[in-house]
């Protein structure tokens, strides 16, 4: 559903942090939360770094939908679209999306909008520009070839978060070709999103920012012509409440047409 009023769409931004769930109490209290699928997934996995990374995401996505729906955390069911996007089973207007890293994950909900969210570590940047050539568009590529060479690192992993953020958003997955769209960068650092026709979208339908928390870059895409409202909210160890965080004045792309 896309946000047509003058009113502002309302977002929500959840942190937590699987470091955390080192806690036994926390990583008890998180599991309990879980469904009986989601509790065999997480078990299965070898390592127990990516056990704590999915028990956190899973835990904090039915934490954050509980705050704004009417059930209880353990209560959320979810299906998956073709392309293996979550939604929640059965329909309540809420609209959800997830990202994980080692240290970070993240889930962005909206009350009508479709989201899409990426979190990456700052680490991660030489790596990407590394394997630039087979994941940006030539406009994207031919501004990163123009930067100095730190500012290439910065570049490339600012691309890479946009570009995950929507694809996760469109609910489409690599059937998005990544040389079809590009996040174009002024000199003054505004930045536009370009589309080619043949993704069958408008990039005037769509908000988009960039955030940075504990060394990770942090990607916003809300399906809304206006600057959403957004409010920041953080768990620790999940066995007390959330409490929000300041995130300053993100700046939103496209920005807002300014009144005559």
């Amino acid at each position: 559903m896309t946000s047509t009023s003058m009113e502002k769409e309302k977002i929500h931004l959840w942190y937590a942090y699987p470091d955390d769930l080192l806690q036994q109490n926390s990583a008890q209290a998180c599991a309990r939360l879980l469904s009986e699928d989601e509790q065999a997934r997480w078990q299965a996995y070898k390592f127990e770094e990516h056990r704590r990374e999915y028990l956190a995401t899973h835990a904090l996505a039915r934490t954050a939908l509980s705050y704004h729906g009417k059930l209880s955390p353990e209560a959320w069911r979810f299906r998956p679209n073709d392309y293996g996007k979550p939604a929640v089973d059965p329909e309540c207007g809420l609209r959800f999306n997830l990202s994980n890293s080692r240290a970070l994950v993240v889930c962005l909900v909206a009350e009508s909008a479709d989201v899409g969210v990426d979190v990456e570590p700052c680490s991660r940047a030489e790596t990407i520009l590394e394997v630039a050539p087979s994941v940006f568009s030539t406009l994207e590529l031919r501004q990163l070839e123009a930067l100095e060479p730190k500012d290439k690192i910065t570049r490339a992993l600012r691309l890479w978060t946009l570009k995950e953020a929507y694809i996760k958003a469109r609910g489409l997955g690599l059937r998005l070709p990544l040389s079809k769209f590009s996040f174009h960068f002024d000199e003054e650092q505004a930045i536009r999103m370009v589309l080619d026709r043949d993704l069958n979208d408008c990039p005037d339908r769509w908000q988009f920012c960039l955030l940075e928390h504990r060394d990770h870059c942090v990607a916003l895409m809300v399906e809304s012509r206006t600057p959403p409202d957004l409010m920041v909210i953080e768990v620790r160890t999940f066995l007390s409440s959330p409490g929000p965080l300041n995130a300053g004045q993100p700046s939103w792309f496209p920005p807002a047409a300014k009144s005559s």
